[in-house]
């Protein structure tokens, strides 16, 4: 079966990279959290889960503001302020803060915007409203010295 070509394509931007990142860009992804990632009694699922989303959304920042996948170098702070567990749907975001030569300081937030209800039934949530702010952190991406890699080949 061979694809539609009436239909709209997607625009492929190989290449294009904004002029300067821009400090205060935000970059947020939501997931489901599975039953399966449960590791503890109460359906408690590890901290770590946070800084693994963390890294996701660090990753589509870097692409929005420097072409590049970059590398999450590590944390200035972590804090674990409340419980995630399964059945819990979760918004991770990435806020550039700080913009340096080849460094950015970037804010994390993981936050429960939906929560299993198995109290009511098997298959109850809530929508919370306002989300349940789960993690912070304050970490920093490194970027490739563009003077190194353009026009090299590589």
């Amino acid at each position: 079966m061979s694809a539609r070509t009436d239909l709209p394509q997607p625009r492929l931007t190989v290449g294009l990279r904004p002029a300067t990142p821009t400090v205060g860009l935000t970059v947020t992804h939501r997931r489901y959290v599975p039953y399966s990632h449960a590791h503890y009694g109460g359906n408690l699922v590890e901290g770590a889960y946070a800084l693994g989303l963390f890294g996701d959304v660090a990753t589509e920042l870097a692409i929005r503001t420097d072409g590049d996948e970059s590398l999450l170098a590590g944390y200035d702070s972590v804090e674990m302020l409340a419980p995630l567990q399964a059945g819990d749907i979760v918004e991770a975001s990435a806020t550039l803060t700080r913009i340096g030569r080849r460094s950015r300081g970037v804010d994390f937030e993981a936050r429960v915007v939906c929560r299993a209800a198995p109290d009511r039934g098997p298959s109850a949530a809530d929508v919370l409203d306002p989300p349940l702010t789960i993690t912070r952190a304050r970490g920093t991406l490194v970027v490739p010295d563009l003077r190194l890699t353009e026009g090299s080949g590589d």
